[in-house]
């Protein structure tokens, strides 16, 4: 349902939608794009998926008619994406994505648990990534640009990773480091607001209070992280009446 209020256009991976057990519709109060939405009077748009990088933002942003129907009514757009992108993937993105694809439902069974066993002890690694740093910006980039060619004046937000202490990729992430680094230098270049999520959840992630998946938050750590959003927000986009 429409209204006369701005949007917040929020891309995401499911840390912008899973809490303390797993994953919350999109209009559950307490995740963090709703709450930024209430405190700054605005409508949210929520685009997002488990395990979206910085090019399946890019996709989403092409081909999501939702998307498409919310860029004319944004205030902002929020890519709250990038901390997949870091995490090591010793196995091909691909076959993970394909696996559900796998028949018969026997054999896909055998393949995933095969990769379940492979993907933490392999993540030690570290390395490979599920998407090289550098192509990880071009994809946002190619994002920045398509938003700025249709409304230059739109204001963009992206995030730096968050942390993990998750089992299935070897409590390892080597990647983070590289990825901020040339989130940074992007973000330095296009005048790019950043949002660090490792600041926001760090202390929640590592207490054993968030998920117990080690890798998403509990409410405390979304409440965080919106805190860290409305400021940005705040510093980047002229709000009027949503501030008060």
């Amino acid at each position: 349902m429409s209204s006369d209020r701005p949007v917040l256009l929020v891309i995401a991976d499911s840390l912008s939608y899973y809490g303390p057990k797993g994953g919350l519709p999109s209009n559950h109060p307490e995740i963090w794009p709703n709450l930024v939405g209430d405190a700054l009077d605005m409508d949210v748009e929520l685009v997002a998926r488990i395990g979206w990088t910085c090019r399946d933002a890019y996709w989403a942003l092409i081909q999501d008619p939702r998307v498409w129907s919310s860029v004319p009514r944004a205030a902002a757009v929020v890519f709250a994406v990038g901390g997949m992108d870091s995490l090591p993937s010793p196995l091909p993105t691909a076959l993970r994505e394909q696996i559900r694809y796998i028949r018969p439902p026997l054999l896909r069974r055998y393949v995933r648990s095969g990769y379940q066993w492979l993907q933490p002890r392999l993540s030690h690694l570290g390395r490979p990534v599920a998407l090289p740093p550098k192509l990880s910006v071009d994809y946002l980039e190619k994002s920045r640009a398509a938003l700025a060619h249709l409304r230059p004046e739109l204001p963009v937000i992206a995030s730096l990773p968050s942390v993990h202490d998750c089992e299935a990729y070897g409590r390892v992430h080597a990647g983070r480091e590289p990825m901020v680094r040339a989130l940074r230098s992007w973000a330095d270049e296009r005048d790019v607001p950043l949002v660090d999520l490792a600041d926001a959840v760090r202390d929640e992630i590592f207490s054993g209070n968030a998920n117990p998946d080690g890798i998403h938050w509990g409410f405390e750590g979304h409440r965080a992280v919106a805190a860290a959003m409305i400021e940005t927000l705040k510093g980047a986009v002229d709000l009027g009446r949503e501030v008060g």
